[in-house]
């Protein structure tokens, strides 16, 4: 019986690393065409690359960038204040859910400015934040923040307030006080919430910083966007682009390796 269950299951698990592998060479694959496809059109001459760029301009422009040193320094810029705004952002969302979940009358006193700084454009406050921090860093840092805070926030106490009232008054029963609730029942219990926000992040860290970069950087991926758009150099727009995809990429992939890390520790 235990011979049949094993091979069964490692059955199971080829099966499931096969599909997986399978998954990832489509995905792959997908990408070799549209950039095959995308040079294929413009040797041709089907599309203009003067607008629409290609792959082997848009390799030579990294070049061009990496020989004059400024590739790193533009990457670097970027992804330093993606990663602060991410973490700040996210860790501040998440201890002012706790408060506001450990109190229900602060939650209701502040549920209404929550759902209105939410719907607030963002945008619209760059003038202010020009003014209030100055203009650098610091501006596309706190633009940043204020993209994701409030989702967050909404994020995570909406979780912590899902978590089923007959278990928490069980550990009441069992004489818990709210500290030992927080830390035996609702932080683990909202695992897999977290790890979806920071997938939501991780998309909106980057909507934040190239938003700000467009207000006021000197330097930067999204300042190399903007002003590849002024002086009509659409590789170096492109260029930007692409790299922004593939810092994104590589920050969703720590994420996803994070969650496999949870999901392995909490299936044990």
């Amino acid at each position: 019986m235990r011979n049949n269950i094993s091979k069964e299951y490692q059955k199971y698990l080829r099966k499931k690393h096969l599909n997986k592998g399978i998954i990832i060479a489509i995905q792959i694959g997908i990408l070799l065409a549209i950039v095959g496809i995308w040079e294929l059109l413009a040797q041709l001459k089907v599309i203009d690359t003067f607008i629409f760029s290609c792959p082997s301009r848009i390799i030579l422009t990294i070049g061009d960038l990496y020989a004059t040193g400024n590739l790193f320094h533009h990457i670097f810029t970027t992804l330093s204040e993606a990663l602060i705004g991410f973490l700040i952002a996210t860790i501040g969302g998440y201890i002012i859910a706790i408060l506001l979940w450990s109190s229900d009358y602060l939650r209701r006193v502040l549920d209404p400015y929550i759902v209105v700084l939410n719907s607030l454009p963002k945008v619209a406050l760059g003038p202010i934040i020009i003014i209030w921090v100055g203009v650098g860093t610091p501006a596309i840092i706190t633009m940043d923040i204020l993209i994701m805070i409030i989702i967050s926030i909404i994020t995570m106490l909406n979780a912590f307030r899902q978590i089923e009232d007959s278990k928490i008054m069980l550990l009441r029963s069992m004489g818990a006080n709210k500290f030992q609730i927080l830390f035996k029942l609702i932080i683990p219990g909202t695992i897999p919430e977290l790890i979806s926000l920071l997938k939501i992040n991780v998309g909106l860290t980057w909507v934040g910083t190239i938003m700000g970069e467009y207000l006021v950087s000197r330097a930067g991926l999204g300042y190399l966007i903007i002003y590849g758009s002024q002086v009509f150099n659409l590789d170096l727009v492109m260029t930007g682009t692409i790299l922004l995809c593939v810092l994104a990429t590589l920050m969703y992939f720590i994420v996803a390796a994070v969650e496999k890390i949870v999901n392995k520790h909490y299936n044990k």
